[in-house]
Order: structure tokens, then sequence, then C-alpha cells
């Protein structure tokens, strides 16, 4: 496979560089005149060309140039991704962002060779409009939102005084390092270094995934890496822009520095509200979607991107607005819109995203290749070295202050783990380029490349190894169970409960308050009826099921070799998911519970009791003419006893009265009757009676089986 994707990605280099030999500003533009139009004449009038011959064919590059290029450099990626997955044992040594960085150099290389000037650049704009949103909505769609706000107050310390704590550190001491070597770094002031500390310190979330992704490390320190490098970037973007316009200003006071200081809340608060909005507004409109379900992703993604791109038109936060409103919709648009259309939204998002941080990687690649670097050995060391030391100090101080806070306390390992994991990546480098013109841009440019690729390529390649070196916590691999979530929502309820019994609004107070919130108010207004779901269970089982549909644990679960049992085939684990989903849906439905006290009460209240009749066999019919028929006297009172006791059995008991004791009764005392006569009429009748009693003892049992079931529905 290898011998396959390598001819392909040299022939996709050598197209991009023969096809892309004229920069875009001196690309013809289109014109409106055919082909046989022209200015032939010397004076510059208009004349006709004929065309001498019709032509066969054909070729109108310029057309189709701009769609054609796009779609050359996502098969470039897409080859370089699929040929990643195909090498063998190279993803358990080199992560997939290094390798793609290569083909980058690789393809830059080509380009530079065939057209002898630097490759493409990827723009500021093209990064942070087109290629940025479908990362970071990907992040915040699928984010453990339990793992992600019961560590919150972790992420936000992290994310925001650590940014502070890094920016300032290193753009200070660079600055000191700017005045020790005068003679060539004496030109760069305070604000460039302060600029040029807010951009470097910015820590890529794609980075970090690709190579976390890879490494499966425990759910906490997962979420602890991958919440402070997203909440990083916003508040770098927010610093960067804030020393942009310092510079900008002929002079800087204080009232700028506190009117700095409140933009800064601003812009992320501003940036989160946006987001609010319009995740309830996409959670609304998926609500209306029941009769067009075909277009109910779209809305996803719409809201998604108009969220990001409010926030850049309002000078506002774009990462923290797309997150946000990632975060609001994902709950109630999983509700209202069917499985087919989730799994729609899970892929293309997948898709999407994988795209964009390819092609980045290919691109920084590809960028690195060009005329413009400048070299300066004390300030591309100290920026390296300061990178390291102002991260880690700042991982460990502002670590040891929160462990004095938390229940589950961030180990050594896990603040190593940390500390080594500020990957640089594609944010910080189209952040440099859209630095005004000084003399030291070059300088900047060079620094930012190579923190870039030692970040990716050493610090990548080698923490995987000091994961395993360490031993560090790994995830588990297995999908937890039903069982699992309802002890652990359980817990989740008894904690809260004790919280507010003792009067201490912790965490999961909270989180209690807002489920009640949640439940009463969003829930009822953002989801349609029938989507309702009425029981915790079935909602619980419900999310589990969409987590294994989706495949976010790229590590299935461990198969014992040892069992010989045969896997469940598609069909049977559908079946079984439909038998499972309807008991459970069905759980409320049950009849509810009693006790002896209120059995007679709540049967009589739910259901008016029946009288229970039972037809009359020929026997009883037969031995009850024959009794009326008997002469009255001392045994009519015994006939007339017996009789209300044979009504009496009709209408309450299943019993009924034998006839042939009757008729021997009744023999017994009448004194006119021949003593032979019931035994002939006894041994003529016996047969019959018997035959007929029989019929009647079936009829009885048949009677009682089914007033059993009566009483039992």
């Amino acid at each position: 496979m290898a011998a396959l994707w390598t001819p392909s990605l040299l022939i996709s280099a050598c197209m991009l560089g023969c096809l892309g030999l004229t920069p875009l500003a001196e690309r013809p533009q289109p014109h409106n005149l055919p082909p046989s139009l022209g200015f032939n004449s010397s004076d510059g009038s208009l004349s006709v060309d004929l065309p001498m011959a019709l032509r066969v064919f054909s070729v109108d590059y310029h057309h189709v140039q701009a769609p054609f290029e796009i779609v050359l450099w996502i098969m470039l990626a897409s080859l370089a991704k699929l040929g990643f997955h195909w090498s063998g044992r190279v993803p358990a040594v080199v992560p997939e962002s290094c390798l793609l960085i290569m083909v980058g150099l690789l393809v830059g290389g080509v380009i530079y060779g065939v057209r002898h000037s630097a490759p493409p650049t990827l723009s500021a704009d093209a990064f942070f409009l087109f290629l940025l949103p479908p990362i970071v909505l990907d992040a915040g769609y699928f984010l453990p939102g339990k793992l992600f706000f019961e560590n919150l107050g972790t992420i936000l310390w992290y994310a925001v005084l650590g940014t502070l704590w890094n920016v300032l550190g290193i753009g200070l001491s660079l600055y000191g390092v700017c005045l020790l070597a005068q003679s060539s770094l004496g030109d760069v002031s305070l604000l460039h270094c302060l600029l040029f500390g807010s951009l470097i310190a910015a820590v890529d979330p794609v980075a970090v995934l690709s190579v976390f992704q890879e490494m499966h490390v425990n759910e906490q320190l997962h979420i602890l890496v991958f919440g402070e490098s997203l909440l990083n970037d916003a508040v770098t973007v927010v610093l960067y822009k804030l020393f942009e316009s310092f510079l900008r200003l002929p002079s800087v006071t204080g009232v700028d520095v506190l009117l700095g200081g409140c933009r800064v809340l601003v812009v992320g608060l501003g940036g989160l509200f946006v987001g609010l909005f319009f995740g309830l507004l996409a959670a609304l409109t998926s609500r209306f979607t029941s009769r067009a379900q075909v277009i109910a992703p779209l809305f996803v993604f719409l809201y998604s991107y108009l969220s990001y791109l409010t926030s850049e038109m309002l000078h506002l936060s774009g990462i923290m607005a797309i997150v946000t409103c990632a975060v609001t919709m994902k709950q109630y648009v999983e509700a209202n819109v069917s499985e087919r259309s989730n799994t729609s939204i899970q892929y293309f998002l997948k898709m999407w995203s994988s795209v964009s941080e390819t092609l980045i990687f290919i691109f920084l690649g590809v960028s690195t290749i060009q005329d413009v670097h400048m070299w300066s050995w004390p300030f591309v060391c100290s920026t390296l070295l300061l990178c390291l030391i102002w991260r880690a100090t700042g991982v460990l101080l502002l670590t040891a202050v929160v462990n004095k806070l938390r229940r589950n306390v961030v180990t050594f390992r896990d603040q190593f783990i940390i500390a080594y994991g500020g990957l640089r990546g594609a944010i910080c480098f189209s952040l440099v380029f859209l630095i005004d013109d000084f003399p030291k841009k070059r300088l900047f440019i060079t620094t930012t490349i190579v923190v870039i690729l030692f970040t990716v390529f050493v610090q990548g390649m080698t923490i995987k190894p000091l994961v395993e070196l360490l031993d560090v916590k790994r995830k588990k691999r297995a999908l937890p169970t039903v069982s699992e979530e309802i002890h652990s929502r359980l817990i989740d309820h008894l904690l809260a409960g004790i919280e507010d019994v003792v009067g201490y609004w912790g965490q999961h107070y909270w989180k209690d308050k807002f489920e009640q919130f949640n439940k009463k108010y969003l829930r009822r207004f953002l989801i349609r009826e029938d989507h309702q779901a009425r029981s915790s269970i079935l909602r619980v089982y419900q999310e589990l099921e969409r987590r294994e549909q989706r495949g976010d644990e790229e590590a299935p679960p461990l198969v014992d070799p040892r069992s010989h049992s045969r896997p469940l085939l598609p069909e049977e684990m559908d079946s079984i998911r439909r038998i499972l989903s309807r008991n459970l849906h069905n759980f409320n439905n049950k009849t509810p519970a009693y006790s002896r006290h209120t059995l007679h009460q709540d049967a009589t209240m739910e259901r008016p009791r029946r009288p229970l009749y039972r037809h009359q066999s020929l026997g009883e019919r037969h031995t009850y003419n024959t009794i009326t028929h008997w002469p009255q006297g001392e045994g009519g009172e015994f006939h007339g006893s017996h009789r209300v006791r044979t009504g009496l059995s009709r209408s309450h008991t299943v019993c009924s009265i034998s006839p042939r004791p009757v008729l021997q009764d009744s023999a017994a005392q009448s004194g006119s009757v021949d003593p032979k006569a019931p035994t002939a009429r006894g041994d003529q009748v016996c047969p019959q009676h018997q035959a007929r009693m029989a019929r009647a003892q079936k009829k009885q049992l048949s009677f009682v089986l089914e007033n059993e079931k009566q009483q039992s529905r």
C-alpha cells in the first residue's frame, strides 16, 4: 500500500507545482469576451478574428483553476492520511501530525524546485475562517460534558492564569535577552516581545488532540490538557489583539491598560453569550424538523458557523462562541432529530475536522520552504528554552494551589505530562503572519516555525514513551454499562443531598439545581413532546447507545481470547436493543405496588368487579327439575334450603351440588318409592351422570382458569 500512495503524493505535488506557476496577483483576470474576439489593429480598435477551423479539443485551465487546486490539495491531504494508516508500524512510533508535516516539506520542496520560488502559504484568513471552525466545532460537540464541567475550575485556572503567566514570563524574558544582545536585537521593543509571547504561548488543540488520542491516557488528564488547550487559544487570541492595539497607539497609559483588561472580559463573555444564544436557537429549530429530517443536520453546522462569524464580526472570541454553541445544543439536538440524522452529524463533523487538520499540518510543512527566514541564535534558542521553563513552572505552581481545593489531586506524573504536552501548531503560525511589518518580523516567523517543529517532532514523538515509562494511568477501554451509569448518578444525587443538608454549595449542588431547571423548563421548551424521555434509565441507555454508534472510543472493549462464544450478529444486536428499549420505555407503565391492606380497595377503584356466572350443566338442570317434582313436606324445607344453597353457589362460588347424592337423599326420604327403583334407575342413569359430571368438572376448571386470568389483568 505504501508503494501505491507514495507515487500518488509525488504526482499530486508535481501537478501542484506545475499548475500553480503564476502567483495569484499575476493570474489573468477572467473576461467576458469570447475567444474569437481580440485587438488586432494597431489603433486598438476591436476586430473580429474568425476561426480558421472548428476545434475538436481545447484546454481552459484558468476557468477551473481555483476549485481544481483546492481539490488537489484535499486529495493530497487525504492520500497522506490514508498512507499513514497503512504504513505498518510507523503510526506506533511517529505521530500523524509529524508525518503530515514531513509530507508538506516534501511537497514544498518539489514546488520550490519546479517554480524556483517560494511555495504558496496558508493565509491567516483562510485558517481562521475556514479551517479552524470545523476542528473547534468537532471538539466542542463531542466534548465529554460531565468530565469537563467537573474539572471546569481547574481548566479555567490553567487556561486563564497559566496563559497570562506564560505570556508575561516569555515576553519579559525575551525583552531581557534583546537588551543583552543590543547589536542584533536592539530594535525589538517591549510591546513587540509581549506580542510575540502572546502568540508563542498558544497551545494548539489540533496538535494536542492528534497526539493524546493515540495514547489513550486517563479521562482526567485528557480533559485537563484538551480543555486547557481549547480555552488557551481564546485567551491568547484576545491578548494578541490587545497587544496589537497597544502597538498602534502613540503611547500606552494606565487607563489604556485598565481598558484593555475590561476588553479581555468583554471579548470572552461576549463570545460565551453569543454561542449560548445560537445554541438555544439551534435546539429550538431542531424541534420543528420532524417533517423535514433531511435538512436537520444542516442547522447544526449553520448555527455553529454563524455563531463563530458573528463573534468575529463583533470582535469577540469566536472560539469561545462556537464551543459554547456546540455544548449547548448537543443534548437537545440529539433528542429531536432521528438516529440517521445523528449519525450524519457525527460522521460529517469527523470528516470535516479531519480534512481541516490534515491540510493545516501539510501547509505547515509547505510554508516552511520559503525565502523570508532570518536567523538569530540568541533569540531562537532563548525562545525555545523559555517556552519549556515557563510552562513547567506555571503548571507546578498552579497545580500546587489547585490541589488544595480538589478531591482528586493532580499527581506529579500528570503534571509532567501536562507541562510536556504543550504543543504549538497552526494558531501561532497564523498569528505571526498577521504582525504588521517591522524589521524583525522575519525573525519572529523563523522562530515560530522552529518552536512548532521542535514541539511537534521532539515532544510529540517522545511523549508516548514517557507515558509508558512513567506508567501514567490509561483510559478504561470498555464502555460503561447502564448499571455503572445508574450507580454513578445515584452517587451524584447522594452527594448533592449531603451538600444541601450541610449547607455547602458545591459542584454537585449546582449540578442538581441545573438538572432540575433543565428538566422543568428547557427540555419541555426545546424538545418536542413525542421525544420526551419518561424514564431517566431510558435516557442513560440511549446515551450509551449513541456513544457506541459514534465510536468515539477508538479502542474497542477487550475480549477474552479464551472465550469461544460466537460473536453476536448485527441482526441479533438490533433485536436486543429493541427489546431493551421497549422494556425500559414501558417500565413506568407497570402495575403499581400494593400491600395486603390496600389490595381490595385498589382493585375496586381501578376495575369494577364483575359477577361470576357459570353455565349450568345438563346434570344440574336435570337434578333441579327432579327436585322440583318431589312432594313437599319435611323434605320440602330441605329441598328449599338446598335450592338456596345451590343458588348461592352459582353466583359466588365455582362449586356445584352433585346431582346423584340429591337423588339418593330424596329417594331415602320418600317412603312410597320402591327400594329397588333407585337401584334400577341408578343403573340406567349412572353412566350418563358420570359423563355429565366429568364435563361439569372440566367446565369448572376452565372457569377457574379464566377467572384467574381476568384477575391478573
